[in-house]
């Protein structure tokens, strides 16, 4: 059967069972049984296919993401987020948007100590979000920071998406986690500059109001007390890596340990506590390892039946410079990033991606950081991203979507803008990694 018979039917099979509403996790599950079929010898290939299953999830390079994922769980489920927000809180005056910079702020520093852009979203708008709104913030600047800085859980290690993508991508996990480092600053930095413009030029977005004087001696104490040793937690998980002297894996588990303690220090560490944040890993870590499984059975299916080669071939044969097939091929990914969810995007594209990439001269640490971005935006993209759904969960009832999508679309905008300078200057993202190697 010819290449191109075999991917129209793999996509055609893909619409059909997600129209229906199969789980993404069960629908690529699906296709791969198909393709084994197809192209292994019939049932003979399924042996196989366990095999190609069993290997994709037991590699010592994934170890990081559930422990990436419990940390953010202990952290919102502890309370030592919110003792956190109320210290940053202490320290920002009487400045336009005031409750909007806090939550950048709050949101970039637990995108450190956290690896899911859920649980940084719901924390962040589940604390500000009642305050912004007895404030009188309209949507824009409450409901829109949030969305916006949640999300830069995935692009400030530590991130496990990020090991994901590094995994997937075949490409070195502690070098990329060093390579998204100045893009999520670079991002945070934006989002900042936005709200301070915007609030400047519409202050009836973010009324300002009398803030309660706090002594030097009160700001200093809180700092010390909540927020330097969350500095100590982010040493732990990115400091070891940069210094050499742990593993991400090593790292991940000394941070999550760093979390624990801090947990246990502030008197929010309980049996409750620990059984709800090892639900919520479970559940989220479950999920990304059902589609992860898929991953490699999926690559092996294409690499067979030749498609990867010829379709790696038909762009790199296109008559357009590299510059304009990385933009079409950006354009793909956020077109997908608006109806699915990032691991399924990152599993259809990157066997295909990484190579045509690699063909067109690009380095595949600041490539894969530019699809970091693009499936970060796919979380706060209408109308299927992750992030908007957990801000519904966390607003009152009566907030309709509709109003999330219009708060977050200025912030997607934001990233459009990081990602051109990325395009215009890629030390953005290698100058660290390569700093480091010497």
């Amino acid at each position: 059967m010819e290449w191109w018979l075999i991917l129209l039917l793999i996509i055609g099979v893909f619409l059909v069972l997600v129209s229906i509403g199969l789980p993404v996790a069960f629908t690529f599950m699906a296709i791969n049984l198909l393709g084994v079929y197809i192209l292994w010898g019939g049932t003979s290939g399924f042996l196989q296919l366990v095999q190609s299953i069993y290997s994709s999830v037991i590699l010592f390079s994934l170890l990081p993401v559930p422990l990436f994922v419990l940390m953010g769980e202990i952290m919102f489920q502890s309370g030592v987020g919110v003792r956190m927000i109320e210290a940053l809180d202490k320290w920002i005056g009487r400045v336009p948007g005031r409750l909007s910079l806090l939550a950048i702020a709050g949101g970039t520093v637990f995108s450190a100590l956290s690896g899911s852009a859920m649980a940084s979203a719901a924390m962040l708008g589940s604390v500000l979000v009642p305050e912004m709104r007895k404030r009188g913030y309209q949507n824009a600047m409450s409901i829109g920071p949030i969305v916006g800085s949640g999300g830069l859980a995935i692009m400030i290690p530590p991130s496990a998406l990020a090991v994901l993508l590094a995994t997937l991508a075949r490409i070195s996990i502690g070098d990329f986690l060093m390579a998204i480092i100045f893009p999520g600053i670079l991002m945070a930095f934006l989002y900042t500059t936005y709200v301070v413009v915007r609030c400047y030029l519409q202050p009836h977005l973010a009324p300002s109001y009398n803030v309660e004087a706090v002594s030097l001696l009160e700001k200093i104490v809180s700092t010390v007390k909540y927020i330097l040793p969350l500095g100590l937690v982010i040493f732990l998980v990115i400091g070891l890596i940069i210094l050499g002297v742990a593993t991400p894996t090593e790292s991940a588990a000394l941070g999550t340990l760093g979390c624990i303690v801090l947990a246990i220090a502030y008197g929010g560490f309980n049996r409750k506590t620990f059984i709800s944040s090892m639900n919520g890993t479970l559940r989220v870590t479950v999920m990304m390892f059902m589609i992860l499984t898929g991953s490699t059975a999926f690559s092996q299916i294409l690499a067979f039946s030749g498609a990867t080669r010829a379709l790696v071939g038909l762009v790199i044969d296109l008559p357009l410079s590299p510059l304009l097939l990385l933009i079409c091929m950006q354009l793909i990914l956020l077109i997908m990033g608006a109806f699915m969810e990032p691991l399924s995007i990152m599993m259809i594209t990157l066997p295909i991606y990484m190579p045509a990439a690699t063909a067109l001269g690009f380095h595949p640490l600041w490539f894969a950081a530019v699809i970091l971005l693009n499936m970060q935006m796919a979380t706060t993209t209408p109308p299927f991203g992750m992030v908007l759904f957990v801000m519904k969960g966390v607003l009152p009832k009566e907030t309709k979507m509709g109003e999330i999508y219009k708060s977050g679309i200025p912030f997607l905008f934001c990233d459009t803008v990081s990602m051109t300078l990325m395009f215009l200057f890629p030390s953005i993202v290698l100058w660290l990694p390569m700093a480091i190697k010497g």
